[in-house]
């Protein structure tokens, strides 16, 4: 498995796989192609299909240096990813290189044929029952396996991403206004946070703010703002808002909240190394169930539950997602995706209540959800793996 620093990534919204790739695209080939004058992408599938609305176009065109053309191919189907694009680099007027790449999810990318573009593993152990074993047999915490195989420089770095997920959920708690795209969404973080009531419950009062830290993230990706990916732009509120609840109510450190990051991290390797968590490959399934799961995971460790503890959590927290479709109206991550995100982070929080008292009752390993999600993804028709020609995002009516 690949560094977390590979899953944890600042940048700007409102989609890791639409926005994040094909910029960080871009940027290969200026840097491979710096003598390009003129650059012609073609996107396929989802990025030709959603794009507009996530704002694909205008991540390439600002980002390319050479003079470009961007066009928008609905019709090609024999794909080797749902997000593929191609580069036509020109130079005077003469083809120079095509270049074919792949927006795998969580702002990673695949360039055909240039094996040095993917990052080198770290982490030996392939899948969850693999890490949990290697901790049993040398007494780790999921926190410290992320030490063990990244250095203990791994926790300052997740110390700056939590940095970044308070900031932007402390961003969007004071924002107020239509999230640009056209469907004329309002913010709703700041009204969520305001609305204390003399006589309200403390179970009420949880999931008040729990929820308005999960719209206040997801809104500033939804507009363009600076986040996380967690493990993607559009799952992005989940994880940042039971943690940032969960440091307000019980006063958790930083450094605790960094070991929390690290073992939802690794849950969220796991999914990404075994299954996908890109929207596009297999459905919202494998980017809220991802995020879910991660934030179970990250709340377990911080509570210091032990490792068959944080798998149930992390299964429970995947497998009440499977077969969930994406399917965002007009291409914007917008509906149903910020409301998603807030019943995602309450149900974390479910999860790991029912994972402090059921553990030892569970039938089914993490690995097993992991594998079944996949296969569940593969099998969703294509309409429903964020292209907006299903569900939701055909039925809607403004």
């Amino acid at each position: 498995m690949q560094s977390l620093r590979k899953l944890y990534k600042v940048g700007i919204g409102p989609s890791s796989s639409h926005t994040m790739g094909p910029q960080y695209a871009a940027e290969y080939i200026n840097d491979t192609y710096p003598e390009a004058d003129f650059v012609k992408v073609i996107l396929y599938g989802s990025l030709a299909l959603t794009g507009e609305g996530h704002g694909t176009d205008k991540a390439l065109s600002t980002t390319l240096k050479a003079e470009n053309e961007i066009i928008f191919n609905t019709d090609e189907k024999n794909l080797p990813h749902p997000n593929t694009m191609d580069f036509i680099v020109l130079k005077q007027g003469e083809e120079i290189a095509k270049v074919r790449a792949m927006s795998i999810g969580g702002g990673e990318i695949r360039i055909e044929g240039v094996p040095a573009v993917t990052a080198p593993e770290v982490y030996p152990q392939k899948n969850f029952e693999e890490i949990k074993d290697y901790c049993l047999m040398h007494h780790l915490r999921l926190s410290d396996y992320a030490a063990k195989f990244e250095g203990e420089e791994i926790f300052p770095f997740l110390k700056s991403i939590w940095e970044r997920m308070k900031l932007t959920i402390r961003e969007g708690l004071y924002q107020e206004g239509i999230l640009p795209g056209g469907l004329e969404v309002e913010r709703k973080a700041k009204y969520l946070y305001a609305q204390r009531h003399m006589d309200e419950t403390p179970e009420t009062r949880e999931n008040r703010l729990v929820c308005a830290y999960a719209y206040a993230a997801s809104e500033q990706n939804a507009g363009g703002g600076m986040i996380t990916t967690a493990p993607t732009c559009g799952a992005s509120g989940v994880l940042p808002a039971v943690l940032y609840y969960m440091q307000e109510k019980k006063g958790f450190t930083d450094f605790e909240i960094a070991k929390a990051l690290a073992a939802g991290g690794i849950v969220g390797n796991v999914v990404k190394q075994n299954a996908s968590i890109s929207g596009a490959e297999a459905g919202c399934q494998a980017e809220i169930g991802t995020a879910c799961s991660m934030a179970a995971a990250a709340l377990a460790e911080l509570h210091f539950m032990d490792l068959d503890q944080i798998e149930y959590a992390a299964e429970n927290a995947m497998e009440h997602y499977l077969g969930l479709t994406c399917d965002p109206v007009c291409g914007l991550v917008q509906i149903p995706c910020i409301e998603r995100n807030a019943v995602a982070a309450m149900r974390a929080i479910n999860a790991l209540s029912l994972a402090n008292f059921l553990t030892a009752t569970r039938k089914v390993k993490f690995d097993t959800v992991v594998d079944t999600m996949y296969q569940t993804g593969k099998d969703l028709m294509h309409k429903y793996r964020e292209t907006s020609e299903g569900g939701l995002a055909a039925n809607y009516e403004a």
